[in-house]
């Protein structure tokens, strides 16, 4: 299967300048930039920055970022699934994960998240693949935004639906083990039935439950 990518980028305007979301990027234009110091929701901004360029070198990795000049100020990532979860299981080559979205907390606000996540799914690019993402509440950034668990999860779900990502129904314990979180897929026009209902046989252990 081929992993279709094409770099794009889009302005934003922000305050008295603006705000460049441009992407995939490849790991040595990431190299070259900065990480924001608030960037720090799943590590250290500078293992973060790290991070980004592993997954940009995989074949089906993909990096959204949104930058301020030099400075990485958000970003999203697209990589096939962790191979500790149950979702690793069936070695699909067209189930990718939307593993991870973050933005600095002085640029919120202003559709961000919305527009990376929009800018990786332009021309097609994924229409091959079944996208999807795990949303844990213990994730969320509930002090930062000021938002109750069931407000964040909300908006979590309106960013995702921007994308054609909708809620998923699945036995898989760790989203199971609190009714915040939730699973949200968007199943391209390409995929076949074979992947759909392999899929299927993933996000349920319990086969009369589908």
């Amino acid at each position: 299967m081929e992993h279709f990518k094409r770099y794009h980028a889009q302005v934003i305007p922000f305050e008295d300048r603006v705000v460049i979301i441009e992407g995939p990027v490849h790991a040595n234009a990431i190299e070259t930039l900065q990480m924001h110091a608030d960037l720090d929701a799943f590590r250290r901004p500078k293992e973060q920055q790290q991070a980004l360029m592993e997954i940009a070198d995989l074949e089906e990795g993909r990096i959204i970022v949104a930058r301020d000049q030099d400075m990485i100020i958000g970003y999203v990532t697209f990589h096939y699934p962790d191979p500790l979860e149950r979702w690793s299981e069936g070695n699909m080559i067209d189930l990718i994960e939307l593993g991870a979205i973050e933005v600095a907390k002085d640029y919120r606000g202003i559709g961000l998240g919305k527009q990376m996540i929009g800018l990786a799914f332009l021309d097609d690019q994924l229409e091959n693949c079944i996208v999807y993402t795990t949303e844990y509440y213990w994730h969320w950034d509930l002090e930062g935004t000021g938002l109750n668990v069931w407000d964040y999860r909300k908006m979590m779900e309106q960013l995702m639906k921007s994308a054609g990502m909708i809620w998923y129904a699945t036995d898989d314990p760790e989203i199971c083990s609190h009714p915040a979180n939730c699973l949200m897929v968007r199943i391209g026009k390409d995929v076949p039935l074979s992947s759909k209902e392999q899929f299927d046989r993933l996000r349920f252990r319990q086969r009369f439950m589908y």
